[in-house]
C-alpha cells in the first residue's frame, strides 16, 4: 500500500515517528521528486534478533581488524552511501526531504548510524530509526566486500544488547535472508510492532568500542549458544 502525500504538508519528525509507530514509513519516487510516498507492505520483513544467523566466513571478518566501526559519527556520509547510485540501480528513494528529516531524527537521537571503515575512509553501513523496542532499518550501502554485511552484524548485537526486540528490514532480500530474515504477514507484523513499541530499549548501551568478538558473542548467546 502507498499514498503520496501532498508536497505542501509539513512533515515534522513528530509526524514521521508516528508514522513508524503505525507501520508506516516515507519513501520517494527519486532523488529528484520533491513529495514521498507513504508505505505500508502487505508482506514485512523482519530478522527475528534472538535467530540471527552470522554466516562462517563473514564470523572470521567481523574479528578481524580489517575494518573499524563506530556509531553515530557520520551521518552525512552514510545517507551519501546509501543514496550513491551502483550496479543495477541508477536511481534512489532518498531525496532531499528524506535526508533533512533523518537528519532532524538523527539530532532527537531516533536516527542511528553503524558506519565500517577502512583506515580514515567510509566504506559501509546503514542507517534507520529507534523507538520504543523498535529499530527500523532503512538503508545500507558498500563500496568494499562484506562492508555492509559487517554493519548489520554489529547492528543486531547492539540491538539484542540494547533491549530491543524487534528488527523491522521493512523488505526481504537474499543479501538480508542469509541472516535469518523471514516475511510476515502485515497483521503478524502490527502484533509484534504493538509490543515491540511497549518495550524500553537504549541504542547506546553497548559501549562504542565494542569489537567484533563481543559482537559475535552476544549473538551467540542469544542464540543460546547455537552455531
Amino acid at each position: 500500500m502507498a499514498s503520496r502525500d501532498d508536497i505542501m504538508i509539513e512533515i515534522t519528525p513528530q509526524v514521521l515517528l508516528k508514522a513508524y509507530s503505525c507501520g508506516i514509513f516515507p519513501m520517494a519516487e527519486s532523488a529528484d521528486d520533491p513529495a514521498l510516498y507513504w508505505i505500508e507492505p502487505q508482506h514485512r520483513g523482519i530478522l527475528p534478533l534472538e535467530a540471527a544467523h552470522v554466516p562462517k566466513r563473514l564470523a572470521r571478518t567481523v574479528r578481524s581488524a580489517h575494518f573499524r566501526v563506530a556509531i553515530d559519527t557520520d551521518y552525512e556520509g552514510v545517507i551519501e552511501g546509501c543514496a550513491a547510485e551502483r550496479a543495477g540501480r541508477r536511481s534512489t528513494w532518498i531525496n532531499t526531504r528524506i535526508r533533512s528529516l533523518y537528519l532532524d531524527l538523527f539530532r532527537l537521537g531516533h536516527c542511528h548510524t553503524v558506519e565500517v571503515w577502512n583506515e580514515d575512509r567510509l566504506v559501509g553501513g546503514l542507517y534507520g530509526v529507534a523507538l520504543g523496542g523498535v529499530f527500523f532499518g532503512e538503508s545500507m550501502f558498500s563500496y568494499e566486500r562484506d562492508a555492509s554485511k559487517v554493519a548489520l552484524v554489529h547492528l543486531i548485537g547492539r540491538l539484542i544488547a540494547g533491549g530491543f526486540t524487534l528488527l523491522d528490514t521493512q523488505f526481504v532480500t537474499d543479501h538480508l535472508r542469509q541472516f535469518g530474515t523471514i516475511e510476515i504477514d502485515r497483521d503478524d507484523f502490527h502484533r509484534y510492532l504493538d509490543g515491540a513499541l511497549k518495550q524500553t530499549a537504549d541504542f547506546m548501551r553497548l559501549p562504542f568500542d565494542a569489537t567484533g568478538s563481543d559482537i559475535l558473542d552476544i549473538i551467540e548467546k542469544a542464540r543460546g549458544g547455537a552455531r
